[in-house]
């Protein structure tokens, strides 16, 4: 039988979307969490490896959450694995295989875990729902417009709530049957950006349009709104991504992990208007 309160878990950005839902979902399943960020309970910080032995403090399991540059990951890794690490969960995204210029942090992730001599899971969830709330398309959805380089290409998006449970389950899970694997999550149904946008302005019960940017007048727009060139660049690679369809299709990482099917689109953008999001 494992012993939970030495069985500790080091989760990583634990101030981010899955990561301040994951830590309490943790807790409540009796399981002890150093939750570790920037500004978290626990001093991590990927750029000053003074922090990474602190933070790991004798934890046996790291929810690792990849920053962008691939670069400390390996390094973090293996002295995490020096230090009696056993097992990682790494958040990382869908068709990052397929990504060029983006995403490198994720697939270094992936790389450094599978080569650690630690057991090991992969998650590859879809676009994130809260990307429309919390952070990336917040301010030009409150604008009224949103304008993105998406080739008509569906996405199917995911509900953050869902990708922490998800990430949950592994993390408590005691057996083996998760090692080795790599989940896709998604949600339950592929939107086009505007359909997506039209569900939200109908929960919001005002005007959002949407438009369709070519990638040049994308980057050109972001940078124009103040954007660094690397993050302008590296969104413009993203949607690259998107526009390949290696997203669009559904899958069914959710239903396996939780044994429900996912939470639909139109559940989140009703919750996340009465919250306000987009008034």
């Amino acid at each position: 039988m494992t012993d939970h309160k030495t069985d500790q878990i080091l989760v990583l950005g634990a101030t981010g979307k899955t990561g301040r839902r994951l830590v309490p979902l943790l807790r409540a399943a009796g399981r002890e969490v150093r939750a570790a960020s920037r500004s978290g309970e626990v001093t991590f910080d990927w750029g000053l490896p003074a922090t990474w032995a602190p933070a790991l403090g004798g934890a046996k399991t790291v929810y690792l959450v990849p920053p962008d540059d691939p670069g400390p990951i390996g390094a973090l890794v293996r002295q995490a694995v020096a230090g009696g690490v056993t097992r990682f969960v790494v958040l990382s995204g869908r068709g990052v295989q397929y990504a060029d210029g983006f995403g490198a942090g994720m697939a270094g992730a992936e790389l450094a875990v599978r080569d650690s001599g630690a057991a090991w899971t992969v998650l590859r969830p879809n676009n994130f729902n809260q990307n429309f709330d919390e952070d990336l398309w917040r301010r030009p959805l409150r604008s009224g417009r949103l304008a993105l380089p998406t080739g008509s290409v569906p996405e199917a998006f995911v509900d953050v709530d869902d990708v922490a449970e998800a990430a949950a389950a592994l993390l408590v899970s005691a057996g083996d049957e998760h090692h080795g694997q790599v989940y896709e999550l998604s949600g339950p149904r592929a939107l086009p950006f505007g359909e997506a946008v039209g569900i939200m302005a109908r929960a919001a019960g005002r005007p959002i349009a949407f438009e369709e940017l070519t990638p040049d007048a994308y980057v050109a727009e972001l940078l124009a709104a103040g954007e660094p060139k690397p993050v302008a660049v590296a969104l413009n690679a993203m949607f690259t991504l998107f526009r390949a369809g290696h997203t669009s299709t559904p899958v069914d990482g959710v239903r396996r992990l939780l044994g429900r099917e996912p939470r639909p689109f139109e559940e989140y953008a009703a919750r996340a208007a009465a919250a306000g999001a987009w008034s």
